[in-house]
Order: C-alpha cells, then sequence, then structure tokens
C-alpha cells in the first residue's frame, strides 16, 4: 500500500538509516561548505550534470536551500560508519504518492571514498526506506553512459535499464547516451530474500534482515 502524503510529511524523513558501513542522517546547515567544494569540482559536474561546467556558488546555495534542507526532496547526508566523516548525499525527489514512484538522486562528493561500497550500501538503504516503510512501489533514476561505477552499483541495488535517450550528452568530444533505470519492489524484496538465503551473487552490505 502507497504511503499517501506529501513530500513534506515529517514521516518521510528518518533521523538515520544505519548500514554496516555508512549512516544517512538529515542534513544540517554546516553541510552547505562541503556542497560548495563538490559541486564545484569539474569531475563531480562531468558525472552529474547536463551541463559541463560546475555550478556556481549562488546556484549551490539555491540547490541547498531548496533540495537539501527544504522540502523539495527527501535528502539525506551520507556519513562513513567508521569516522562519521560526511561524505555525500542522496535523495528521493519527484514523488508521486498516487502511483508509488519517485526519482533517485546520490553523489559521493568525497573522492577518496569512491570504489569502497559507499555508494551502494546508502542506495540500498534508501531503497529498503522506499520499500518497506514507505510502500513505495517504484524508483527511477537517470545516470550517463559513460558513469560505469554508477551504474554497476545501481544493478547491484536491483535496477535495471530500461530505455535511453540516445546521444544526448556531448563530453569529451563524443555523442553519449543517458539511460534509464529503475527498481521496483518485487525484484527488491526477491533480492533481499536471496540474501537472507545466501542465494544471492555480492550486493550491498547494509543489513538486509531489518
Amino acid at each position: 500500500m502507497v504511503y499517501r502524503a506529501g513530500m513534506d510529511h515529517r514521516s518521510w524523513f528518518p533521523e538515520a538509516l544505519e548500514g554496516e558501513r555508512v549512516v544517512l542522517r538529515r542534513h544540517v546547515g554546516g553541510n552547505l561548505a562541503a556542497f560548495h567544494r563538490w559541486y564545484a569540482d569539474p569531475e563531480i559536474a562531468r558525472l552529474a550534470r547536463y551541463q559541463e561546467a560546475p555550478m556556481r556558488p549562488d546556484e549551490i546555495e539555491r540547490f541547498f536551500a531548496s533540495r537539501v534542507l527544504g522540502n523539495e526532496a527527501l535528502a539525506m547526508a551520507v556519513h562513513e560508519k567508521a569516522t562519521n566523516r560526511l561524505i555525500g548525499t542522496c535523495a528521493f525527489s519527484q514523488l508521486d504518492a498516487d502511483n508509488g514512484s519517485a526519482l533517485y538522486h546520490i553523489t559521493i562528493g568525497e573522492k577518496d571514498a569512491w570504489g569502497h561500497g559507499y555508494g551502494t550500501e546508502a542506495t540500498w538503504l534508501m531503497l529498503r526506506h522506499a520499500f518497506e516503510t514507505l510502500g513505495l512501489h517504484r524508483i527511477a533514476l537517470y545516470v550517463f553512459e559513460f558513469n560505469e561505477r554508477a551504474i554497476r552499483a545501481y544493478r547491484r541495488c536491483g535496477f535495471v535499464v530500461e530505455g535511453r535517450a540516445r546521444e544526448s550528452i556531448y563530453r569529451e568530444g563524443r555523442w553519449w547516451d543517458e539511460l534509464a533505470m529503475s527498481v521496483i519492489e518485487s525484484d527488491w524484496r526477491r533480492i533481499r530474500d536471496e540474501l537472507r538465503q545466501g542465494l544471492g551473487d555480492r550486493r550491498p552490505t547494509a543489513s538486509t534482515t531489518g
């Protein structure tokens, strides 16, 4: 059953979602400094923006106020559990409560944290919240085809490619596709149950028994 509440409803926002490697917490105003650093980085811009140029400081501040601290999205800060270091951000936006769907976004802004499974586990925690707590049915996302690390992480969490916008992004002197991916509740629960039974492939490290 879909939870019939708008994105400004406080019950959508957990205080924390805890895994084995990461803890997701509500953002605080002090996180703005990290956003300024992350989103001014050309490498982050290459992976996350349709425009080649990084975000301007005023754009970052507006984004942070409306989409991170505000109620336009369910945004969570990604913290490395062992050190409590802020390493990224993830969010659900474009909630369609009538049809039980939302759009997913994630950025691991600390580049020394790339390749350690933090983004995969954060995504798994957000999907568990979406399907087990909020009662959503489908989570979608968009990703550039050259972002192979992200695509592998999404596949490990159950996302499948369901379409592509052909040659819609121009980077490094050539055209690239933008992929549309999604995961539905029944597929996610199947993966979760396989993990519980020890039958699945190597998947996110967040506990699947909660």
